[in-house]
């Protein structure tokens, strides 16, 4: 049976502290940063890579922090990413740049492409990076919140491999690339911005395998199952490989024209030439726009605005009442607080699959 009632769906799936243990964050990011160094990554590139990392499970996207880290060592190993390239410069157009990622790890590419988006900003009033041939950036909203919390605007959005059925088909055509607005706001004196951070499909896959692996079911309908009718079931999506897009044939549509527009400005790959296998999801397109806070009145009266729209958005009269209206961003800001006050929750599964990493000293060769 399906529900159809409209509500944002609950968060103890993800953020359940069954089956978890609790690391502190200095802790959690030793032990990565360890991991990327073996796996070839240099040491103060590390540094960063292992914050960021460590920064998602701190934010309770766990399927996204460490989780991801077996699949990163196994792109290594396989040689199709090289742990030490640095993305680059190739192309200059005022307040646009194309950069290539050179195929290196894709949460470090990506930082570097918001800041340097940043930086064209706080130089144009707006500034946006093309970034081609990166792979993986790990937890999309990342560099939301790295732009937002330094007082900009920004929007970024990746392609990804074909995962997701366009709108009246029942084969993969589309990515369910993941899309990040992020609004600067400040709550006495601290950052505390809003961030949209989203996928394409109504529920990404990571997402599907968190619920599978608790024995749920969704809270809405995500897809479709082996007789082509919507389920909550989220094995059987993971089955058919028929995730449902976002507001169905608007989501189609949207997760279509992002892809074409990343493909287009980095010079890179678009999802139907990117490879339908997770093991090789290598050489995807991405876009990062940042608006400098030069261009907006003061940040005081920016988050007035922010303000007046939160109390009018919990002031709505909620569906359950123990599940009050949240904005984008509200519930990763008390789960950051916790994080850093008890340790950061991680899940036991991921914890023995990051322990068990096999890593190397030197990588192999890269194929190009």
């Amino acid at each position: 049976m399906i529900c159809t009632r409209a509500r944002t769906p609950p968060s103890p799936p993800l953020r359940s502290n069954r089956h978890m243990k609790r690391i502190p964050f200095d802790e959690l990011h030793r032990q990565i940063k360890r991991v990327l160094v073996d796996l070839g990554v240099p040491p103060e590139r590390a540094t960063l890579g292992a914050r960021l990392t460590a920064e998602t499970d701190r934010d309770g996207v766990r399927t996204h922090g460490i989780a991801r880290l077996p699949r990163f060592a196994q792109w290594v190993r396989d040689g199709v990413l090289d742990p030490r390239a640095a993305p680059e410069r190739v192309a200059s157009f005022g307040a646009i740049e194309r950069w290539r990622g050179h195929r290196g790890p894709g949460n470090l590419a990506a930082h570097a492409a918001m800041q340097r988006a940043m930086e064209l900003a706080t130089q144009h009033g707006i500034g946006c990076v093309a970034l081609a041939e990166t792979s993986h950036w790990m937890r999309a909203g990342t560099y939301g919140w790295q732009a937002a919390e330094a007082g900009f605007a920004a929007m970024c959005w990746t392609n990804t491999m074909p995962n997701l059925p366009p709108w009246g088909a029942t084969s993969a055509a589309l990515g369910n690339n993941p899309l990040v607005i992020a609004i600067p706001r400040t709550l006495n004196d601290a950052a505390a911005p809003i961030v949209l951070d989203m996928a394409m499909s109504q529920f990404s896959y990571g997402t599907l395998a968190s619920y599978r692996d608790r024995g749920l079911r969704l809270p809405v309908a995500g897809g479709f199952d082996d007789a082509g009718i919507l389920t909550t079931d989220p094995a059987a999506i993971e089955r058919t490989q028929r995730a449902l897009p976002i507001g169905f044939w608007k989501g189609s549509g949207l997760s279509f024209v992002l892809d074409v527009l990343a493909a287009m400005l980095s010079g890179g790959l678009a999802t139907h030439q990117i490879p339908a296998d997770p093991a090789k999801e290598i050489g995807i397109s991405q876009i990062f726009l940042a608006i400098a806070p030069q261009s907006f009145p003061s940040m005081q009266e920016l988050s007035h605005i922010a303000q007046g729209a939160i109390d009018a958005l919990h002031a709505a009269t909620p569906i359950d009442p123990a599940q009050p209206v949240r904005y984008p961003g509200e519930a990763t800001l008390r789960t950051r607080e916790e994080s850093l006050k008890l340790g950061v929750a991680v899940d036991d599964a991921a914890w023995r699959a990051f322990e068990q990493l096999e890593t190397h000293t030197e990588p192999p060769e890269i194929r190009r």
